[in-house]
């Protein structure tokens, strides 16, 4: 049911009566709250992976164990491990002028952090956010999608056996609720989804002054360079490309390829699909589209480009074949034009662009070129070279959210890297320690000595004060 705006305000206001009850709570509570949160996953994972597989019509459970489950599983232990260093007040240099005075940065938690979560993992990036936003001493409410009924009905229902509402709470709704929720005075407010939506969260928290945490999207792209091994690079594409059917932030959005290995690469790109998902229309590792209108708005993309000349190759089936199924073929789409769907929108499917280009130079000003454009830097850059000159120019010359070298997705695995994005793919990062710092505010603590000279610059002031002030 939806939640009216009125119980949304009365649930923050809750929270935030509780947070000024305990409003930096002890280590002790942190690591409890975080062990709950791990129990939940761990006792409910089946029912878990049973909602996630009813919302896309079919998931592969290993998929939903592997990126939804084991991914968070992680992240908690590592925060409960390294909790109390990153907890602890950071010692800060005072300026020789000042001594013996000391300082030092706490990290104090915010207040209610707000979490607006996306579909496409709809466990795992509500849940990775809100466990660093409890670890830093936060209260916390979620807005699940809406396109992932069954997901955040269990999500509310086991949260509320786990947690007090005035600890950890979930709200469902529709496109309304997520509207008013994002309205709300939260202390930080984290929103995972579009960047057309991202603009929306962002004006609405603006009113409220609520600082935003956004992880968008863009058209992440993979470069070969002209030596790398293509079987290899396939394989590698292949699978950070159609994981979840390419319904990924994160996924490759399309590949540039020297023109002289454009074919072989396409040629490879097939042989590793076939070994990875042979016959999808009855295959369980591979995913189901989450909606009819998602599959037929990746359809449209992929109709427009035929009909503008571009070879299309679908991999194992037809599109039409799997109607029934829900999912859609790994598709290739070769060379299309800039002016193109599938080159201008981030696809969050598993068509896949393949362009053909004059060398990894030639690769690099295609990026950039993009970047360029309104700061649409991507949020995830992939590039194979064993060149270490090629790497050197690609880490100084682009710029992107995350960078991985000869493969893709496994710096989102790395809970001590930040994961976010630059300009259009987002602002803000989250994870580990980068997490914990997000939701916290970091105060600037002073101490002065009992014996000190700052009494020596208050007024009246001395004609040598100022000789003194003009010599240091």
């Amino acid at each position: 049911m939806d939640t009216p705006q009125t119980a949304l305000e009365a649930l923050l206001e809750r929270q935030r009566k509780a947070f000024h009850g305990d409003p930096c709570p002890d280590l002790a509570t942190r690591r409890e709250r975080l062990a709950r949160l791990a129990r939940l996953t761990r006792r409910h994972a089946d029912e878990i992976e049973a909602a996630i597989r009813q919302d896309f019509g079919h998931r592969s459970d290993v998929e939903t164990r592997l990126a939804e489950l084991a991914t968070l599983l992680q992240a908690i232990g590592h925060a409960r491990r390294r909790l109390k260093r990153w907890m602890r007040p950071q010692r800060a240099a005072v300026d020789w002028r000042f001594m013996p005075a000391r300082a030092e940065i706490r990290r104090q938690p915010l207040g209610v952090v707000g979490i607006i979560a996306p579909w496409n993992y709809p466990w795992s990036l509500a849940m990775l956010p809100a466990l660093d936003a409890l670890a830093a001493g936060n209260r916390v409410m979620i807005k699940p999608s809406e396109l992932t009924p069954a997901t955040a009905q269990l999500m509310q229902r086991l949260v509320a056996r786990y947690f007090a509402d005035d600890e950890l709470c979930v709200v469902t709704g529709d496109a309304a609720v997520a509207r008013a929720f994002a309205a709300l005075a939260f202390d930080h407010l984290l929103f995972t989804g579009s960047t057309a939506v991202g603009r929306e969260v962002a004006r609405a928290a603006a009113r409220n002054l609520t600082p935003v945490t956004l992880e968008l999207g863009g058209k992440s792209p993979a470069i070969i360079d002209e030596t790398y091994d293509l079987d290899d690079a396939a394989r590698r594409i292949a699978f950070g490309k159609w994981l979840n059917a390419g319904q990924t932030c994160i996924a490759p959005d399309y590949v540039l390829v020297p023109e002289s290995r454009l074919g072989a690469f396409c040629e490879a790109l097939e042989r590793a699909v076939t070994t990875l998902y042979p016959s999808p229309a009855g295959n369980g590792d591979y995913t189901a589209i989450i909606s009819r209108r998602h599959r037929q708005r990746l359809i449209a993309l992929r109709d427009e480009a035929h009909n503008h000349g571009c070879r299309v190759i679908e991999i194992g089936a037809s599109a039409e074949q799997l109607e029934a199924s829900g999912k859609l073929p790994p598709t290739l789409i070769i060379n299309p034009h800039a002016s193109l769907g599938v080159m201008r929108e981030e696809l969050f499917g598993p068509l896949l662009p393949v362009v053909g280009v004059t060398d990894f130079a030639a690769a690099l000003d295609f990026v950039n070129r993009r970047s360029h454009d309104a700061r649409a830097h991507p949020l995830a850059l992939y590039a194979f070279s064993h060149d270490t000159a090629h790497q050197a120019r690609l880490l100084t010359d682009t710029q992107s959210g995350g960078v991985v070298l000869n493969d893709t997705l496994w710096h989102i695995a790395q809970t001590s890297l930040p994961f976010g994005g630059v300009g259009a793919s987002g602002h803000g990062a989250y994870h580990g320690e980068h997490g914990f710092l997000t939701f916290s505010h970091r105060r600037s603590v002073f101490r002065q000595s009992r014996r000190n000279a700052a009494r020596l610059v208050h007024p009246p002031y001395r004609r040598w004060l100022l000789k003194l002030l003009r010599l240091i």
